[in-house]
């Protein structure tokens, strides 16, 4: 029966991916910069983004966000909050986002792709399943809270593998919590050698502006300068 599997899996994840390369081209043409945050069940990615969606807008610039959970619309709820145009994904039984529950839930929401600037994705709370997945964003951005042990990047170095950065949330806490900062960036940086790597909290502030400095510096196709 093993090979049997592999080649369903190979083909779910072929199809995965000529969906994520298909959504790309669009979020290429439309000129917006499509960013995914996963990470472990509570380590932050709600109140990361519910943060970054005010900040940018607040600087004038246009922002929308998919979610997705197994169930509820708790999420959305607190996203929304910002101002932002929000949809929930809820997966059900499936651990993770595909690239098509991302083009169905786009083609629901009907947003102008043309009139955003940013669009966030934040995935279900598992960093193992999110890994094999293209959402057909421009940016993964792999999540560790201060409260989850230094060892975290260590016993899932795939999802650090596949990511473009590394944020650590809950500064404020990593104190109480005893969290080595010093080791836990090295054992980032063993699993994945020159991976940035971001510290900030959410809900004091600290760190936050070089979050947003690292969103500002990305770029797809559409918004690079023109070669002279």
């Amino acid at each position: 029966m093993t090979p049997r599997i592999l080649e369903v899996r190979q083909q779910i994840l072929k199809k995965n991916d000529l969906c994520a390369r298909a959504l790309r081209a669009r979020f290429d043409e439309a000129g917006v910069i499509v960013v995914s945050l996963v990470s472990s069940p509570g380590a932050g990615k709600t109140t990361l983004l519910q943060a970054t969606l005010s900040r940018l807008a607040a600087g004038g610039l246009r922002v929308a966000a998919l979610v997705g959970d197994l169930a509820t619309d708790n999420d959305a709820r607190r996203l929304a909050e910002s101002g932002a145009p929000v949809r929930q994904i809820v997966t059900g039984t499936v651990c993770h986002l595909e690239a098509d529950m991302v083009d169905a839930a786009l083609a629901a929401a009907q947003w102008p792709l043309n009139q955003l600037d940013f669009l966030f994705i934040e995935n279900v709370g598992n960093l193992v399943c999110p890994s094999s997945y293209d959402l057909g964003e421009h940016a993964r951005v792999v999540l560790l809270s201060t409260t989850e042990g230094e060892d975290k990047p260590l016993k899932y170095p795939t999802i650090f593998n596949t990511s473009d950065a590394a944020v650590v949330t809950k500064l404020d806490l990593a104190g109480p919590a005893g969290c080595d900062l010093p080791q836990m960036s090295a054992n980032i940086q063993d699993v994945r050698p020159g991976l940035p790597i971001l510290l900030l909290s959410a809900r004091s502030g600290q760190g936050m502006n070089q979050w947003l400095d690292f969103l500002h510096n990305l770029s797809t196709p559409a918004t690079q300068p023109a070669q002279l």
